[in-house]
This record gives C-alpha cells, structure tokens and sequence, in this order.
C-alpha cells in the first residue's frame, strides 16, 4: 500500500451518516455514495478505468487481471461500466462484455470498497434492427454513433412512434440494474452517466440531434422511470464535452436541474496539442469546480485520454498539473485495447510516469479509499 489515508470520519463516511441511527437508516444508498464522494474529495481525486477488469493491451478475461494493478500494484479506485446493448436484450454488450461477467465484476469492485460508474450507449431505436452488425448493418448505422436522423429523441417521447419501444429498453436497462446487490440483499451504489457529451452532435441525443426541451425530456423520461422503479441507489451524472466555448451558460443549456443531478462533469480528451488540451482542460474545469461548488454538487473529469499514450510522460506533464488545481472527485480514462488504449500497461512507455503519478500523494487509488 503506497499511503494509507486514516481519516477522523472515515466510519461515519462508510456508514454514510453522521446522525441518529433513525437518520441513517431513512438516508438512501445514492446520499451515502454522495456523502463518501463527498468526504473522499477533501483527500485529493481518485482514479479511474473503463472496463477495468475485463481485458488489456496483451491479455481478455484473465480472473484478478487488470493493466492498472499490474502496472501500479493497486486497483482503480473508480471503474467505470457500459450498458450499451442490453436495451436489445443481448448476452454481451457493444464491446462485447458478457453482461453476466459485468454483474460479477460490478458488485465484486464495490465490495473490494471501490466506486461504480455505468453509462448507456443505447442504439438508434429509429434506424437499428434485430440484430444489428450480425444482421448487416455497419458502424456507425444502428448505433448510438448513427446521427443520420434528426428525430430520433421526438419520436421515443411520449406520442412518439418509438415510445413504446424506448420504454421496452429502458425496461431491460431497469432489469440489469435490479442484480446490482449483494449477497445479503445491499443495492450497490452507482454513479448513473446517460446521454454524455451531449453537447456535440456525434451521438443521437446530440445538440443538433434534439431540442434543449427534447433532450431534458428525454433525461426525464429515464429517471422517472428508474425512481418509479425503486432505485434509490443511482447518483445521476450530467457529463457534456469539453469545449474551447463551454462557458456556464452553455453547459445549462440542456441541463436537467439541481433537483435531478448529484454529480457534474465534462469528457475531456486530447486529440489536438498539449497546449490546446491544457488550455482547455484548465478553462472547462474552472468553470465546472465553481458550478459544483454554487450549487453543491460534486465535480469530475467523467472521461478523459490521450489515445495510445503517444506522450508517454502524459500523466505527469500534462493531466495532473491542471487537475491539481481543482476539486473534483475523480478522473476516468477509457478502456485499454489492442488497437486503442488509454490507461497503462506494464509493457508500454507510460508505465513509470503513470507510477509517478500514483504515488502522488493527492491521487488515490482503491487501497487509499478502501472501507
């Protein structure tokens, strides 16, 4: 263990109550989850990795297997989780992640004492069909990457030719999460991040896709149903992209309300220089930590990478000098595989940056949050 955090509230942080025992039973999973987020994040931010424990640069399905444990010595302490193609009742989803492997992984994590974040890339329920690529369709036609139709989100609203349809899916998506407890019955929190970078247009409910009135509708749509479903334990997550212009004003735009969001956050990768990701990076996060902060919410860099770590000193040089400075609970790269990557391995270049970068005393990772 690099450094171990032994913190005065720590047992009222895991109980998720400091009150009286009638207040803390009546306190739902999503508060506790708020109040640990919230606690954690006076420590430092803590690091995060899609599909962690599935696959990596050199290895798939290996059991106790993950790039970040074998290049560091220590789990994420945020995996991150993809529903995308349970809404078409399949086996895997659209990375081919056995669902029932997910359930495995997702509720082993919590129990390990880490942090569960799950986004949906549904597919376009205008232009899918049964079966998707194996019935022919190719990428990105049939997708959540299909923006070839401008009404898709109006027509799974209510009156919508879709709506019935969209309510099958968010149906299946209820009956995933429903496996998500324990073996005594404990729902495992989760921080829920649907309809992401929502203010590009490269996804069906995208900014030139729908209406700011559509979009909140649609938002509104799947949280009500999952509330009326019984899932006190989601911490709802609003997440647009990085932008040079994201200024408050327009990261309101299409935002659901305070009464609906927990936790705010932006994707943030480089595709372009350094310059222009940090000048970026350092703008876009200013404004998020004082949004958060205005309106008592938590902040946090949802998804963020450099493909292929071409920079291998980029966790160091680049990323955490601009998160340093700011308060949010974590960051998150995206998944490691064979042709694309964006956490560590212990084969690449990167490896002795990123444990630079872990050893920092402001970074935690799964020992430093553990119950």
């Amino acid at each position: 263990m690099k450094k171990v955090f032994m913190f005065a509230a720590l047992a009222m942080m895991i109980a998720g109550c400091a009150g009286t025992k009638k207040e803390c039973v009546e306190r739902s999973v999503m508060d506790q989850l708020y109040m640990r987020l919230d606690t954690l994040r006076n420590h430092g931010y803590m690091f995060g990795h899609q599909d962690d424990p599935f696959y990596g640069l050199t290895w798939d399905y290996v059991a106790d297997s993950s790039d970040v444990k074998n290049t560091c010595g220590d789990w994420p302490a945020v995996m991150g989780f993809e529903l995308g193609g349970i809404e078409m009742g399949d086996q895997k989803n659209l990375d081919s992640v056995p669902f029932t492997r997910m359930t495995e992984e997702i509720i082993k994590h919590h129990e390990r004492g880490g942090i569960i974040t799950i986004s949906w890339h549904p597919r376009n329920p205008l232009t899918t069909i049964e079966g998707g690529g194996l019935a022919g369709q190719k990428f990105p036609e049939g997708t959540a990457w299909d923006v070839t139709d401008t009404t898709v989100v109006k027509n799974i609203l209510e009156g919508g030719k879709k709506h019935e349809l969209f309510k099958t899916w968010m149906q299946r998506v209820s009956g995933f999460l429903a496996q998500l407890k324990t073996a005594d019955g404990k729902k495992v929190p989760i921080i829920f991040r649907p309809w992401h970078e929502n203010t590009g247009s490269w996804f069906w409910w995208g900014e030139k896709l729908c209406t700011a009135e559509e979009y909140k509708a649609l938002w509104n749509m799947l949280q009500d149903k999952l509330d009326a479903d019984g899932f006190d334990n989601l911490l709802w997550a609003y997440s647009p992209g990085m932008a040079p212009d994201l200024t408050e004003q327009k990261y309101l735009e299409r935002y659901p309300g305070d009464d609906r969001i927990k936790l705010v956050g932006i994707d943030g990768y480089q595709w372009g220089t350094k310059e222009d990701f940090v000048a970026q990076l350092d703008a876009n996060l200013a404004m998020l930590t004082k949004f958060a902060k205005d309106h008592g919410k938590i902040a946090a860099l949802t998804e963020c990478g450099l493909k292929n770590l071409t920079d291998p000193t980029w966790w160091t040089s680049t990323l955490t000098p601009v998160t340093d400075k700011y308060e949010i609970s974590y960051f998150l790269v995206w998944r490691n595989y064979r042709e694309e990557w964006f956490g560590p391995s212990p084969s690449q270049p990167d490896a002795p940056y990123f444990r630079e970068m872990y050893n920092k005393k402001n970074v935690m990772f799964l020992e430093d949050i553990k119950h």
